[in-house]
């Protein structure tokens, strides 16, 4: 018996011309469409055309990201896809889930990524945070190396996305200690990222209230399908309950690992990364092996997934 999750990406996944591939499908430019009207901003033209830099811009790609995922969902579900089992989404990937389960409104949900992206930007100065991924290290010795590094500043673990994978963020001069002591140590590599916020840690906290104000005036209701949340790998019917999950996500670690563990355990025997591009997938299929990756990068693959999961 086939069960499967749907898996929603967060910033990092954004490239220019990412949609090309979905060239058959209505949907995904009708939804960019929609997209840009509410925003007041073309999003279309700025995945076409864009630059890196506004690509990589926190309050251009969280709503592009936002619209991507819910393109391809809008695709699936015009051919007639079944309805996954169970969501979740990795960061930014989490306001995704949301709208796919019918929590949250798709028009409501741009401008509350928006303003998410400008709280984070706004709470650390640019050049003030890093993020890096460090490669080959334990979970345990990534928390060593954070706790050693920061010398009485910011340094923590804040995605644990597979074995062996877990990004630091915190404090640029802080990263920059924990990347060299991780190499001291023993890990493969060590890179610093191209975000200017370093997510996922307590130098959000100024920009998770803010949030929670913000989260007070947008209406939610039960999620058709759950959604495991970043912050504790749980599912929340109640809107008070799925509003605290989402502020707390921004100054917690995404737990990565364990939520694609927990589909395990739920009975998952598929999970499939909606949107373009393939992070999840591969991060998925070096979690569990219990458990077959796939991902719709474009309308062929779309198309591949709909065979296999029929």
């Amino acid at each position: 018996m086939k069960k499967f999750a749907f898996v929603f990406p967060g910033q990092g996944s954004q490239s220019r011309g990412m949609m090309n591939g979905y060239a058959d499908f209505p949907e995904v430019r009708n939804t960019f469409d929609e997209a840009s009207e509410v925003l007041g901003q073309d999003l279309w033209q700025l995945v076409e055309e864009g630059s890196d830099a506004d690509l990589a811009a926190t309050v251009n790609t969280q709503p592009v990201m936002m619209t991507a995922g819910i393109a391809v969902f809008r695709a699936w579900q015009a051919r007639h896809g079944a309805v996954p089992s169970i969501l979740a989404g990795h960061s930014l990937g989490e306001y995704t889930a949301m709208v796919a389960s019918g929590a949250l409104s798709f028009a409501d949900a741009l401008p509350l990524v928006r303003y998410r992206a400008q709280c984070m930007q706004q709470a650390v100065p640019e050049g003030v945070g890093g993020i890096a991924a460090i490669l080959g290290l334990d979970d345990d010795a990534v928390r060593a190396v954070c706790t050693e590094g920061a010398q009485g500043e910011v340094l923590e673990a804040v995605n644990y996305n597979s074995p062996g994978q877990v990004v630091i963020a915190g404090n640029r001069s802080a990263v920059e200690r924990g990347m060299e002591l991780a190499k001291a140590r023993g890990a493969k590599r060590a890179i610093m990222l191209p975000m200017s916020v370093p997510s996922h840690c307590r130098l959000m906290n100024g920009a998770a209230q803010q949030l929670g104000e913000y989260l007070k005036n947008i209406k939610m209701q039960s999620p058709v399908i759950p959604v495991l949340q970043n912050a504790d790998v749980k599912s929340y019917a109640d809107e008070a309950a799925i509003k605290d999950a989402l502020v707390r996500q921004l100054y917690s670690p995404v737990r990565w690992v364990e939520t694609v563990l927990e589909f395990g355990k739920l009975g998952v025997t598929h999970n499939v990364e909606c949107a373009p591009g393939k992070v999840l997938a591969g991060l998925n299929k070096r979690i569990t092996p219990d458990q077959q990756a796939l991902s719709m990068h474009d309308g062929a693959a779309l198309l591949q997934v709909l065979d296999t999961l029929a």
